[in-house]
């Protein structure tokens, strides 16, 4: 009888002991396939990344900013990472090779289609609240954060809400402001400048809807501040610049008459004033000596006379 129940909780034991092995492995095995499912996630020095935490089975929300030059964070299955640049920033509408954009387009006050180049330098606002918020209304819109090396999106992005926003800016200014003003006249053309930059910032957080995008110095805390243009002077059509150029030509051309014209004047009057003292063939005279076609020999105490003609010598007597 005892054998039979000391064999009967010796078998308990072992198929309780089975269950917990089994139990062991199968969290083994869930655990092992979570990680599987994990990520890390490290930060370069000019780079931050938004954390979203949610996997298939649940939504997806806000966890984190992982800050620049963080070691590596571990990210739970299904989470997401969105990388964007930290630190200063350009969109380049030089049309060089690497430019965001050409040139843009403006027309002057007296109607005339110029050129602009130049550059805007800001910093993307990265201050945690203000760039999710960035991102969320912006950056899922146009996938302007970063996937690898470059993001298509970030560019489109910049086009949207720098581009029209300068292009609006410039032709607003250029409207008050002759052509010629803008290309040849620096009081005029930095007073362009201002006002372009003026406008641009105002276009700029009208369109984007917030203090996205600050000044270059910007570093997280404190007053945003405003993005800093460079912009070169409008050029006009090389017709209008060759057109300008013969202007230029003929205006230098007619003051240069003018001068020889004064100079004539007054030799003429030098001459009449002559004529009034010496008598007309008394300042013919006086002319030719001062050009050098007369000379003048000296006359001797005893009135002798020695002419020599030219290319003589004047010592041999006749």
């Amino acid at each position: 009888m005892n054998t039979r129940k000391n064999s009967g909780a010796s078998g308990r034991g072992k198929r309780i002991l089975m269950r917990g092995f089994l139990m062991a492995v199968g969290a083994v095995v869930v655990f092992g396939f979570m990680l599987s499912g994990c990520s890390r996630v490290s930060t370069e020095p000019d780079e931050v990344v938004l954390h979203y935490a949610g996997g298939t089975f649940e939504a997806k929300k806000f966890e984190r900013c992982i800050n620049p030059s963080s070691g590596a964070t571990l990210l739970g299955p299904g989470d997401t990472a969105y990388s964007y640049p930290y630190g200063q920033r350009t969109f380049d509408f030089s049309g060089s090779k690497d430019a965001e954009s050409d040139p843009i387009s403006v027309v002057s006050k007296d109607n005339v289609e110029m050129k602009v180049a130049g550059s805007a330098t800001f910093t993307l606002n990265t201050d945690c609240k203000v760039l999710r918020q960035f991102h969320e209304k912006i950056g899922l819109k146009y996938n302007a954060y970063y996937e690898g090396e470059t993001s298509e999106g970030w560019d489109r992005m910049l086009n949207f809400y720098f581009k029209q926003p300068l292009d609006r800016a410039m032709d607003a200014a250029s409207q008050e402001f002759e052509w010629k003003k803008l290309y040849n006249d620096p009081a005029a053309k930095q007073q362009w400048e201002e006002r372009v930059g003026e406008l641009a910032r105002q276009f700029i957080k009208e369109t984007s809807g917030g203090d996205y995008f600050c000044n270059p110095n910007y570093a997280g805390t404190g007053p945003c501040g405003d993005v800093v243009l460079t912009i070169q002077k409008p050029e006009p059509p090389e017709s209008l610049v060759n057109a300008l150029a013969a202007e230029q030509a003929a205006k230098a051309e007619n003051a240069a008459q003018a001068q020889r014209n004064a100079k004539i004047r007054t030799e003429l009057e030098s001459i009449r004033d002559l004529a009034k003292v010496l008598g007309p063939q008394g300042a013919l005279l006086w002319q030719a000596i001062q050009s050098g076609k007369v000379e003048v020999i000296p006359v001797p105490q005893d009135g002798s006379i020695t002419i020599a003609p030219q290319g003589r010598n004047r010592n041999s007597r006749e």
